[in-house]
């Protein structure tokens, strides 16, 4: 694929960065609203027993950007030294990426431990079959 149409397999990096940096304000701004509305110190947010269930839940989706989406950023990594970014890496990509922003929705809004599993599974199952194309794209190559 030429650089200009494998350039395309950034956008959904970019995108999950923005997600991040946007769960970063929130969690900023959900914790300076405890100390000002709940009365709560900086001391108390240090331990998450005190923290607030609100800022607690999006403070723990912040967390889980940096689990399973770091194996996302080594793919792409290796996908670039490689050269082999094809459509359908792309498109899984962004399959990955609407995974990651369902997930964070369904996450800071409710308790349903159901419907996050699945919208889980979905953005995993995408990045697998990444991983899964790129290992078969490289036994090829063998």
């Amino acid at each position: 694929m030429g650089n200009v149409a494998a350039n395309w397999i950034l956008l959904p990096v970019f995108g999950h960065l923005a997600l991040i940096f946007l769960l970063f304000v929130i969690v900023s701004l959900k914790r300076m609203q405890a100390t000002k509305v709940e009365g709560l110190s900086i001391d108390d947010l240090a331990y998450a027993g005190r923290e607030p269930e609100l800022s607690r839940r999006w403070a723990r989706n912040l967390d889980n950007q940096f689990q399973v989406p770091m194996l996302f950023y080594a793919l792409v990594a290796l996908l670039f030294a490689t050269n082999s970014i094809s459509q359908l890496q792309i498109a899984l990509a962004w399959v990955f990426l609407l995974g990651r922003i369902v997930h964070t929705f369904v996450q800071v809004t409710g308790d349903n431990v159901i419907l996050r599993g699945r919208v889980f599974t979905i953005n995993f199952v995408a990045l697998a079959a990444m991983w899964l194309v790129f290992f078969y794209s490289g036994l090829a190559i063998l």
